[in-house]
């Protein structure tokens, strides 16, 4: 036979978008919040964003030099880590913040572990983590640079509501709240969030599930009742928009298959419920993914559908001979 036909191992199916597409995605839909974030913050939120994505991306590059691995670079995965690690920081933290945390994203929590695909949590908030918890001051100061006009000084609202004042649910869905550089506006996010469903790059499993949850959470152990006022702000503060769309959905580090990532979601809204009513921050987010990634192996292996004509085993019935050519059970 002239003509051969090429036989490759399964999956059989190809999906049009590949790694690099996906994360131009996400650096689209991450725009708005972005843009406001700088307009907001002043310039020196758009030299940590700089300084942030820079690092991740250096970091990875001279991580696979040292080790002669092939450059991943291109698949714009570090860009997208170094965004959202920015995106996660006040604009008043030194320059040297957004460099380590960068780097200790992308080596500590994603290279070492081998890769893309490899990593078991969220590379970005992995490093949050690190941040917050290794210089607790600096990522909770969200007083803006000093030298500019508009100072953003004080408590964030969640930290006003948990310390029993009230806030303007309005100003959080605009923006004008303190904050870090690209969670203030809910706005924003919503609209990128939408992009990314239009494109077919997550759906609403997760985010969905995830603040139905936590509002159903805050509604029974909040301690406000059934106050609209009180919950609007309770899902508009903090990073939970921000977390539930855009770093919930990982591909790498969220369970695949649909019951699982129903579970997953509704893991997310109790354990962010639980931090932020009963523990010491007003805040809860970053712990509570990172949390939920490490139960990611065990809900697949619970989820995973059975491949088609395999039934359920059932138990058996012993059958034994009785030595005359018949059995007995």
């Amino acid at each position: 036979m002239e003509k051969k036909l090429k036989v490759t191992s399964n999956p059989h199916v190809r999906e049009r978008m590949d790694t690099q597409k996906i994360m131009l995605c996400v650096i689209i839909s991450l725009l708005p919040a972005t843009i406001f974030g700088i307009v907001n913050f002043g310039p020196r939120a758009f030299v940590i964003i700089i300084l942030s994505i820079g690092t991740a991306v250096l970091s990875e590059a001279c991580y696979e030099k040292l080790l002669h691995r092939k450059y991943t670079i291109k698949d714009l995965s570090a860009v997208v880590t170094g965004l959202l690690l920015a995106l996660n920081l006040p604009s008043s933290v030194p320059f040297w913040i957004p460099i380590l945390g960068s780097a200790f994203a992308i080596i500590v929590v994603k290279m070492l572990f081998g890769g893309l695909g490899q990593n078991f949590m969220n590379p970005a908030l992995g490093a949050r983590c690190f941040l917050v918890i290794s210089f607790t001051s600096l990522m909770t100061d969200f007083s803006q640079y000093p030298g500019y006009e508009d100072v953003f000084s004080g408590a964030t609202p969640l930290a006003l509501i948990k310390a029993g004042g009230e806030a303007d649910p309005l100003s959080m869905l605009l923006g004008n709240i303190p904050g870090t550089i690209g969670e203030t506006s809910v706005i924003c996010l919503l609209a990128g969030a939408v992009f990314l469903i239009l494109m077919g790059i997550i759906d609403l499993k997760i985010p969905g599930t995830y603040i139905v949850t936590f509002a159903i959470f805050m509604l029974i152990f909040g301690g406000h009742g059934f106050d609209l006022n009180y919950l609007t702000a309770q899902l508009c503060g903090g990073g939970l928009i921000l977390g539930a769309f855009f770093m919930a959905t990982d591909y790498v580090t969220s369970p695949i298959t649909p019951l699982g990532k129903i579970i997953f979601g509704i893991i997310l809204g109790v354990m962010t419920g639980i931090l932020r009513v009963f523990g010491g921050s007003a805040e809860g987010v970053s712990y509570a993914i990172i949390f939920s990634n490490l139960l990611v192996p065990l809900i697949e292996r619970f989820t995973v559908p059975r491949a088609f004509g395999i039934l359920k085993e059932k138990k058996k019935k012993e059958v034994k001979s009785d030595g005359k050519g018949g059995a007995k059970k």
